[in-house]
């Protein structure tokens, strides 16, 4: 029997329509989100990410500004802009776009975000909140891989929980959230001895390492819940497994992959997210909760 797909758009559209009740209210309370986002220098994935968040605050009610500086904008001119918004007191919510160009540390500018403007949750003291389970502002796509695994209702705790992946912004607080819902989680990486092993032993298991189809269908245990966080571009293959070059351009077909080998783990699991169109969705919408809590911290100030 063939794993239950969880549907990560329609997850997202349930959370945005009570986010859009929560703006209305904190509205007529005289309290208006603001989401400011920077952008340094041109860069064309990050323009497309760019509009989609305005398009997703737009929809929910939150203003989305984007201040976007010069591709040879030094690291001490981003620090001051970055110290400027944060003492705007309009502003009630910050993200950097990545990537920053060369010449710029990225964890530096990113952890002088103010906490409680942290709509990503990177900054360290939002990062020490997550151990003591405290969670206000957390990493927008651990969040969502989270609140897939609560949306189909099962219960989570004496659950074992395997996450393959030690990313600060997966892996690392994954296991943490999971950990706060009771769950026995463990970590895997790139030195961890006989992966398949740990895989099969998961009830849950969140796949986040970043390689395409890594994880297959036989290193899951039978009706395991299966998050895929991987995003991966790869070579459309034939039948045979040659290349398949699109006739407009010349150039092979490309298709998009998580880091589960979907075809054979959705024979397996008994629940799993699809790529794209599960975690991606709800990352997004986590992106507009962090943005209302960060708000609603500045307001309990």
């Amino acid at each position: 029997m063939s794993a239950i797909i969880i549907d990560g758009e329609s997850v997202a559209a349930k959370m945005r329509t009570r986010l859009i009740e929560e703006i209305d209210t904190l509205k007529k309370k005289g309290y208006y989100p603001h989401l400011k986002a920077i952008q340094v220098g041109e860069n064309a994935a990050s323009r497309l990410y760019v509009q989609n968040q305005q398009k997703q605050c737009e929809e929910v009610g939150i203003k989305y500004t984007l201040d976007e500086l010069p591709a040879d904008t030094k690291e001490g001119a981003l620090i001051e802009h970055i110290k400027k918004l944060n003492n705007d007191h309009q502003v009630t919510g910050i993200i950097l776009q990545m990537p920053l160009p060369e010449g710029i540390d990225a964890k530096k500018a990113q952890i002088l975000i103010v906490p409680q403007k942290d709509v990503e949750g990177m900054n360290p003291a939002n990062m020490g909140e997550l151990v003591y389970g405290n969670t206000r502002l957390a990493p927008c796509t651990a969040m969502a891989a989270v609140e897939l695994v609560k949306s189909i209702g099962v219960e989570i705790k004496g659950k074992v929980a395997t996450i393959v992946g030690r990313s600060a912004i997966v892996g690392k607080p994954v296991s943490l959230l999971l950990l706060d819902l009771s769950a026995t989680p463990t970590i895997c990486h790139s030195g961890t001895k006989d992966l398949s092993a740990q895989t099969k032993k998961a009830d849950i298991l969140v796949a986040a390492i970043g390689k395409p189809e890594m994880i297959k269908g036989d290193m899951i245990k039978p009706g395991a819940i299966v998050i895929d966080v991987g995003i991966n571009r790869v070579k459309e293959l034939d039948i045979q497994g040659n290349q398949i070059i699109n006739p407009k351009t010349g150039k092979p077909k490309m298709k998009t992959v998580g880091d589960v080998e979907f075809a054979a783990a959705k024979e397996v699991a008994s629940y799993i997210t699809p790529v794209p169109g599960g975690v991606g969705p709800v990352t997004v919408v986590m992106l507009l909760r962090n943005t209302i809590e960060a708000l609603k911290m500045s307001v309990h100030q």
